[in-house]
C-alpha cells in the first residue's frame, strides 16, 4: 500500500511502534484530517479505537480502513494486512464500542432494575447486578449477557440489537462511564460495518 495513504492516529503520548515511525501522526479530534487517508492505524486502547470509529461514522466515512495497535512491538503488518468488513456496534447517541459496554446500577443502588431484550428474546426482567454487551466479528453483530460479581456473563444471547428500559442505569462504554444515569439504552449493529485491518 502507498505510504502516503496511511497515517497513525495517536491519542495522548502513546509510543508509536518503530516500524511505523515514518508515517504521519494525526490527532483523533481532527475529523477532517482523519478522512484524508485510505488507512488509519490507531495506536492505543479499545476506547481510542472507538473514538476514531465514532468520528468516521459521523463523517460517513466507513470506507476508510482501520488497524488497531495496542503494543509497541506491533505494527509492521498493519501496512500490508487485508481489511475485512465487520459489524460496527453503536448506541442511540452515535457512540461506537469495540470491546464492551456495561449497564450498571447507578450510584446508591445495589441492583439494576428493569427489562432488557436482545432482538426478540428477553435477557432479563426484574433486578440484576449488571449487563455486558460485546461486539462480535460475525453476524448478527453483538452478544449480551447478565453478570453477577465479575463482569463476565455465563450465558450470552446474540442478536442485532440489545435494548434496556430501566429505572436508571449507568452506561459504561469501553471503560468510560456516562456522565449521568439514563432510563433507556440501546446498542445495535449499524447498517454498514467498519473495515478492520487484520484480526483486531
Amino acid at each position: 500500500m502507498d505510504l502516503s495513504t496511511v497515517a497513525i492516529v495517536r491519542l495522548g503520548q502513546r509510543r508509536v511502534p518503530r516500524a511505523l515511525r515514518d508515517l504521519p501522526v494525526l490527532d483523533s479530534a481532527d475529523a477532517d484530517g482523519l478522512v484524508g487517508y485510505r488507512r488509519l492505524v490507531v495506536v492505543g486502547t479499545h476506547r481510542d479505537l472507538s473514538q476514531v470509529l465514532t468520528r468516521l461514522l459521523r463523517a460517513d466515512r466507513l470506507d476508510i480502513e482501520v488497524a488497531h495497535v495496542r503494543h509497541p512491538w506491533q505494527g509492521r503488518r498493519t501496512r500490508t494486512q487485508a481489511a475485512t468488513r465487520v459489524p460496527l456496534i453503536r448506541d442511540e447517541t452515535g457512540a461506537v464500542i469495540t470491546e464492551a459496554a456495561l449497564w450498571l446500577a447507578p450510584a446508591g443502588q445495589r441492583t439494576l432494575r428493569g427489562e432488557a431484550v436482545v432482538d426478540d428474546e428477553r435477557l432479563f426482567d426484574g433486578e440484576v447486578t449488571g449487563v455486558r454487551v460485546e461486539p462480535t466479528a460475525a453476524m448478527p453483530g453483538l452478544r449480551a449477557g447478565v453478570f453477577s460479581g465479575r463482569a463476565r456473563p455465563k450465558r450470552w444471547i446474540s442478536g442485532r440489537a440489545a435494548q434496556l428500559g430501566t429505572t436508571g442505569t449507568l452506561v459504561v462504554r469501553d471503560g468510560v462511564p456516562g456522565k449521568r444515569p439514563v432510563r433507556r439504552s440501546t446498542f445495535y449493529r449499524h447498517t454498514e460495518g467498519w473495515l478492520r485491518v487484520g484480526r483486531g
